[in-house]
């Protein structure tokens, strides 16, 4: 019921997740990021627990093939579920247990990883890291929401999606992205819309926290004044 792409940018040391699903809410329960750490997804009959054990065995110092190796030794349902994740030096590692719903794969490719259950064919996480590699020089939330595209335009779900999300770490504790779309009829296309609006003002919220002297105040909608 999911596809998803979690990314690393080379440059500025990013690491995010894009996900779509025909479950609603999808980024509430299967992305996880953390900053200087990694991402993860963990997806199919959904076990929203692991995504953060991912993150604190990378936090360790594990690399994310140790890591997604210790979950799938030491998880006693991990066969119903399908998780992906990705470190900070954008080593990814993936897993598909014997449960998973449907047509279903996964594809790692330089500082990306894509999975996906229920699909219209397997060739759906190819064409996310695929999408994902040929925007090198495209800040990582357009490379991540452009992958999603690709995986919808490459067949998607077996089914209608219904929501999306998107939530990039940087060099601060919390996302300087966290998108979602929670129940739309296309999902991807309000992601993409939603993204678009956020993007030239991230980092001006991050400023706030940081330097609030230094942060100019955009007085878009929805800003009350220095939000």
């Amino acid at each position: 019921m999911t596809l998803s792409i979690a990314g690393r940018c080379v440059r500025s040391g990013q690491l995010g997740v894009a996900i779509s699903s025909s479950s609603p809410a999808v980024a509430a329960r299967c992305a996880s990021a953390r900053a200087g750490v990694g991402a993860a997804c963990t997806q199919n009959i959904t076990d929203p627990r692991l995504g953060t054990v991912l993150l604190d065995l990378m936090a360790a110092g594990q690399s994310a093939p140790q890591a997604m190796a210790g979950v799938v030794l030491g998880e006693p349902l991990v066969a119903w579920r399908q998780l992906t994740a990705i470190d900070q030096n954008g080593v990814t590692a993936s897993w598909s247990g014997e449960h998973t719903l449907g047509v279903h794969a996964t594809a790692e490719g330089a500082n990306c990883v894509a999975a996906g259950n229920l699909l219209a064919a397997t060739g759906v996480p190819v064409a996310m890291v695929n999408a994902f590699a040929n925007l090198p020089d495209e800040e990582l939330g357009d490379r991540l929401v452009a992958a999603l595209a690709a995986g919808l335009q490459a067949g998607g779900e077996a089914g209608p999606v219904h929501s999306a999300g998107l939530v990039i770490v940087s060099d601060v504790a919390w996302p300087v992205t966290d998108l979602r779309v929670d129940w739309s009829e296309d999902p991807v296309v309000d992601l993409n819309a939603l993204w678009r609006l956020w993007r030239p003002q991230a980092n001006a919220y991050r400023l706030r926290a940081l330097d609030p002297a230094a942060a100019p105040s955009y007085g878009v909608a929805g800003d009350e004044g220095g939000t």
